[in-house]
């Protein structure tokens, strides 16, 4: 027999479950490996030590997990796939997970990382992302592709829909789909590959409700778990427009309330195309942009889920809630939700406005702009916030808006050298707060304007128009590197 000399030693951190730092030995297909008792959860009885027990799997599986583990920035020597299934069986897939896993997401110093691209009909058409980093792409005549974690493919199947247009994940490799081109809400097993339900709205004494198409679907879940009492939330469109936002029951999924029903038969009563689910404060944010030839016109709404009331809004150009920024509409808005703040990108300045979700008043926004290279206005720019950051897309590249945290002397001194103190006060932000930064290089930025942006785990995946790629944004594993110099 053989002693690994990658496996000898310990593995993990301080002892646990009242093992404390004591090693066992596994004999795994006849190679010798030493390991910390506390690290290990296998499903078999461990001998007493010194006496190795004998484990009937491949040796280099295991000696290339812990390899992974020690070395995370070394390539492994099988497929990502391969040793996290492997890992599961000594309960090590957690520590392998996060070995594998990029760094944290920092905005500033993220690139592209790599590329995915389905095998068939590779055009994405949607895009969702899970907190564990895996992927679920649309793409195609109704396809679905599933990625692990570790963005290994798991499964491409082909659904009953003509096209998906809106996608999000649930646990337990679950995808919510919906189709501007067939009604209904769709449940499919991304594992399996089958369609687990459909949910339509319907309404006996309105004989208007008919054949139902999803414009959007609720963010994704939180990451600290997802909530099985949470509500999945979707927007139904009518054919003549009649819409409404639908809760259901994520266990039983049936439709639960109707929330925010309209005609649909003016901009300030058109379906929602975003929907953010405000959960800590009880709230949903819809919003709504629509754009032609004298320029973008659109809304925002919270809605106080238990009661289906407004409890505000705004409107542009013009409306109740009116902006000080007339005649510069947003062209895209998304929400914060660990922040608990709005962020809208104006369509003809380019300029990115914030407001506090807690201080919403009649005009509660702060502008800031990007300077000379954010020149080119908001036009098609889309939004995203992920991880406290927002992510903006520009015809000249991907900008990355970081809220600065400031101490109190320097909150003190920065009042004094703006005179900002009443914005500040009222409104609790002021444009000095955050910072920008373009990461996307020239040659990135002319493949195309960016379509789609999700976030997942420590990745941004991105989407451009007519490119048949998922890019792969992360941070490099420098980046927060000190010099010793």
């Amino acid at each position: 027999m053989e002693t690994s000399a990658a496996g000898a030693g310990r593995l993990g951190g301080g002892g646990g479950g009242g093992k404390g730092g004591e090693a066992k030995q596994l004999n795994v297909g006849g190679k010798l490996f030493a390991l910390e008792a506390s690290s290990l959860s296998l499903s078999l009885d461990l001998d007493p030590y010194p006496t190795p027990t004998f484990v009937d799997r491949d040796p280099a599986l295991l000696s290339a997990i812990l390899s992974a583990i020690r070395a995370p920035s070394s390539p492994p020597a099988f497929p990502a796939r391969v040793l996290l299934d492997e890992a599961v069986f000594y309960g090590l897939h957690a520590q392998l997970l996060a070995a594998l896993s990029p760094p944290p997401l920092l905005g500033f110093s993220a690139s592209l990382a790599s590329t995915l691209s389905p095998a068939s009909e590779p055009f994405p058409t949607a895009i969702a992302a899970h907190h564990d980093g895996s992927l679920c792409l649309a793409h195609g005549a109704g396809q679905l592709t599933y990625y692990s974690p570790a963005l290994d493919h798991l499964t491409t199947f082909r659904t009953h829909l003509h096209r998906a247009t809106s996608l999000r994940l649930l646990p337990s490799s679950l995808a919510v789909v919906g189709s501007s081109s067939s009604p209904g809400l769709h449940v499919y097993d991304l594992l399996e590959g089958w369609h687990v339900a459909s949910v339509e709205w319907s309404d006996p004494t309105d004989l208007r409700v008919l054949k139902a198409k999803v414009i959007t679907i609720a963010a994704r879940p939180p990451a600290d778990a997802a909530d099985t009492n949470s509500p999945i939330l979707a927007t139904f469109e009518c054919p003549h427009r009649e819409n409404c936002i639908l809760a259901i029951d994520p266990v039983t999924l049936k439709p639960i309330q109707e929330i925010g029903r309209q005609s649909g038969s003016a901009a300030k009563s058109s379906s929602p195309d975003r929907l953010v689910h405000l959960q800590e404060l009880g709230l949903v944010f819809a919003s709504s942009v629509s754009s032609g030839a004298f320029g973008y016109s659109g809304y925002m709404r919270l809605w106080d889920i238990r009661s289906g009331n407004v409890v505000w809004e705004t409107s542009e150009p013009g409306g109740s809630g009116r902006s000080s920024r007339f005649g510069d509409p947003f062209s895209d808005a998304d929400v914060d939700v660990k922040q608990l703040m709005l962020y809208k990108v104006c369509s003809k300045s380019g300029d990115i406005g914030v407001a506090d979700l807690r201080r919403l008043d009649n005009d509660p926004w702060v502008y800031m702009s990007s300077g000379p290279k954010g020149s080119g206005g908001g036009h098609g720019s889309v939004l995203h916030c992920y991880k406290s950051q927002v992510f903006v897309s520009r015809k000249d590249g991907l900008e990355v808006w970081s809220r600065l945290e400031e101490q109190r002397n320097d909150t003190c001194n920065l009042l004094e050298q703006t005179g900002a103190k009443e914005t500040l006060d009222r409104k609790g932000i002021n444009e000095n707060s955050f910072r920008s930064s373009y990461v996307d290089t020239e040659e990135y930025s002319k493949r195309g304007m960016i379509e789609m942006m999700e976030g997942g785990g420590d990745r941004l995946f991105v989407t451009r128009e007519d490119m048949p790629v998922v890019e792969v944004w992360e941070s490099s594993r420098l980046a927060g590197a000190i010099s010793l110099a």
